[in-house]
């Protein structure tokens, strides 16, 4: 009997929708993503249902895609912006500067300016020497500091160490923005991508709360605003708590600690609205074995890190894989097909792959939606970039 257990598609889709990606992808040419933006509706609107005092802004980050931004301005989300480059996308599709807020805390002097000129006033900070250029290039604009939270034990996709700072700082770095003539807005943090436990919300709402608290009674400075970030997680190998769990826990825990009167809560969800509404299409181009008596297989597949998995960096990211091959489950190593050692998805992580898998099959990668196609490589080993398709 096989160690692995199978991949059940009807755990992540429902038969239509993954019957509709599968038609549709079978004459495209591997790699590729489908994405379903059906699914991201609904995510959307279960994010809203589930939060509904709550403002939603996208990390953008996650999937610029215009299908997406697009679906999303037209359903009243806001967007968490990175860079210029991402402003630029989503201002062409006629997105309102006061729908965005500039939460990267690592900017150039110029890209603020330009932000600014162009109307964006809510600017994330971690740095005196961020905040003070932020004064310079954006008068008077509203700031929040993201503060250092734990979880990087629990969360599969780990943030906090090279953002943020600590409380003591963040309490600093506020005073100093009312002195600057900027507005101290709120706090923001994240407890990590794909966070697991739930209990890391309520530890950095507990340490935002005495800061709020602090500059209330020690220099009069009324805060507005809690930016909780992302980290709700998606459907992968690994089972996690369903939205509305995260949800009513959350909301307990801001409850606790600020009464009903909530401040103004804002979450920038980007994997949880988007990972489940994509399929990548791979196929297999090499099977093969280290020795003459190696038990496990190594499956070379025509996607790799390069083109959009690098989330299986240090096997942090389990996505789920299905084939239409049959037979008894086996050790494999899945591999991709650039001439670089690191380009290996799973090693330690043992998958099973049917022993009748073979060179030509394909294999869907469940739950790909998000940080696929934007961390794909351009040209690495000539490969182009990983093609996506939206239904």
């Amino acid at each position: 009997m096989s160690q692995f257990q199978s991949i059940d598609v009807a755990d992540y889709y429902d038969n239509e929708t993954f019957e509709r990606i599968k038609a549709f992808a079978s004459d495209k040419v591997t790699p590729f993503v489908v994405i379903d933006t059906k699914i991201i509706a609904k995510q959307y609107d279960d994010m809203v249902q589930s939060f509904p005092f709550a403002s939603v802004y996208y990390a953008v980050k996650a999937n610029p895609a215009p299908e997406i931004l697009s679906l999303l301005r037209d359903k009243g989300a806001n967007f968490d912006i990175a860079s210029i480059y991402e402003l630029d996308m989503v201002m062409e599709l006629g997105v309102s500067p006061e729908r965005i807020s500039y939460g990267n805390t690592i900017k150039k002097r110029k890209d603020v300016r330009a932000f600014y000129q162009r109307g964006v006033t809510m600017f994330a900070s971690d740095s005196e020497a961020d905040l003070r250029m932020i004064a310079e290039e954006a008068p008077g604009a509203k700031v929040y500091v993201r503060i250092l939270t734990e979880g990087t034990e629990t969360a599969d996709w780990p943030l906090s160490r090279k953002f943020g700072c600590q409380n003591e700082m963040a309490y600093e770095l506020l005073v100093l923005a009312k002195e600057l003539g900027l507005k101290p807005y709120g706090l923001s943090f994240h407890v990590g991508s794909q966070q697991r436990d739930i209990g890391a919300w309520d530890a950095a709402i507990g340490k935002v709360k005495v800061i709020f608290d602090r500059l209330k009674e020690e220099h009069g400075i009324v805060l507005d605003m809690i930016n909780m970030g992302g980290g709700f997680p998606a459907n992968y190998i690994d089972k996690t708590n369903s939205l509305t769990t995260y949800a009513e826990q959350i909301i307990h825990f801001l409850k606790e600690d600020f009464g009903e009167q909530l401040p103004k809560i804002v979450l920038e969800p980007g994997r949880s609205l988007i990972a489940n509404a994509g399929v990548l299409v791979s196929e297999v181009v090499l099977i093969s074995r280290k020795s003459n008596t190696a038990l496990e297989r190594w499956v070379f597949t025509d996607v790799g890190k390069f083109s959009g998995l690098i989330e299986t960096m240090d096997e942090a990211i389990k996505f789920p894989i299905y084939t239409e091959a049959q037979g008894e489950l086996q050790p494999c190593v899945i591999a991709g097909p650039t001439c670089d050692s690191a380009d290996i998805m799973y090693e330690q992580y043992s998958y099973g792959l049917p022993e009748e898998l073979a060179i030509g099959d394909r294999l869907y990668w469940l739950t790909t939606g998000a940080y696929t196609t934007t961390y794909s490589a351009v040209c690495f080993n000539g490969f182009p970039p990983l093609q996506d398709y939206y239904l």
